[in-house]
């Protein structure tokens, strides 16, 4: 039963997209409203598709930060913007958005999803959309991140290893490292700062890694959380023993959080663990796109598009 709801993971959570946004007080004379449009390029030979968000005040902004927001499995960039709707940061702080679109609305992320098993090269993929929106707007090459939850989490860790000369930091949700090739074989050629969001009851993605039996839909063996962490920690030498943060309990849902900053790393390069204590295979504070029952629970005491964003901007390649 599981594996068919992780069959339908995403697919509820759908809207509209075209151009969009309204003024605001902040809008100056000259700016030009937000701009959302799908762009449609041919790749390795398949038709791939990623939407752009350009936020009020682009034409004035000069080079601004690129963010990729990445959709989990059997999802699309228009259910993803729902989850996770970074627009209003997009507008308030000046940054590009890109929400990509996997091929049969599925990534390469190193386990055995249906792209793995096509031979998608989806790191090439998402190197040449930084290409392309570096050709074609005003972005800053030096300013790139990537984010997702559950097939897009495993994604974005994966662009942390195999692409560190574009994806200046990764924040990955619901999702940890593909265990037996990406893993054993990230070695970036940089420091990756890294956040990795991961609720404990999570019915899809076990907290505690292993084999995925239990509800996903690629299956695969998976780093537990920790394992996660430890990894990124290692590999961007940050200090083995983190600063431990409880967060406040400001929505008493069912659900708590504990912060671990593991910094000190080269080039002041961090790692920050956020786990939800109960929390389910949910963006927390975004949109609760299946019932409880299926996902479970959707913390409200962090809301990660903003966590994330603080996060990332710190860094530049």
């Amino acid at each position: 039963m599981r594996l068919i709801f992780a069959s339908l993971l995403f697919l509820t959570a759908t809207m509209g997209c075209g151009k969009s946004g309204t003024a605001t007080a902040d809008e100056k004379p000259g700016d030009r409203l937000p701009e959302q449009k799908t762009i449609n390029i041919s790749f390795d030979g398949y038709d791939r598709s990623f939407i752009i968000y350009l936020p009020l005040g682009y034409n004035n902004a000069g080079k601004m930060p690129l963010l990729f927001v990445i959709h989990g499995g059997s999802g699309t960039p228009e259910g993803m913007i729902r989850i996770a709707d970074f627009r209003p940061i997009a507008n308030k702080e000046k940054v590009v958005l890109v929400y990509p679109a996997g091929h049969q609305k599925n990534w390469n992320d190193g386990r055995p999803t249906t792209p793995n098993q096509m031979g998608i090269n989806d790191v090439s993929f998402f190197n040449r959309m930084c290409d392309y929106m570096i050709a074609n707007h005003s972005v800053d090459a030096n300013s790139i991140y990537a984010t997702g939850i559950s097939n897009g989490g495993f994604m974005a860790s994966r662009l942390g290893c195999e692409l560190s000369n574009k994806i200046a930091a990764i924040a990955v949700v619901a999702a940890t490292m593909e265990a037996n090739s990406v893993s054993p074989n990230c070695n970036p050629n940089r420091p990756v700062p890294a956040i990795y969001i991961h609720g404990t009851a999570d019915p899809l993605v076990p907290f505690a890694g292993g084999v995925m039996t239990a509800g996903g839909t690629a299956g695969g063996t998976i780093l537990s959380h920790f394992q996660a962490i430890d990894r990124w920690a290692a590999l961007n030498r940050c200090n083995n023993s983190p600063a431990v943060y409880d967060l406040p309990d400001i929505a008493v849902d069912g659900t708590t959080v504990k912060q671990r900053v593991y910094s000190g790393g080269t080039n002041a390069s961090e790692v920050v663990s956020y786990v939800v204590m109960n929390g389910g295979h949910t963006w927390p504070q975004g949109f609760q796109y299946l019932s409880e029952s299926i996902i479970g629970l959707t913390t409200q005491d962090m809301n990660a598009n903003d966590v994330i964003w603080a996060f990332f901007k710190r860094f530049r390649l």
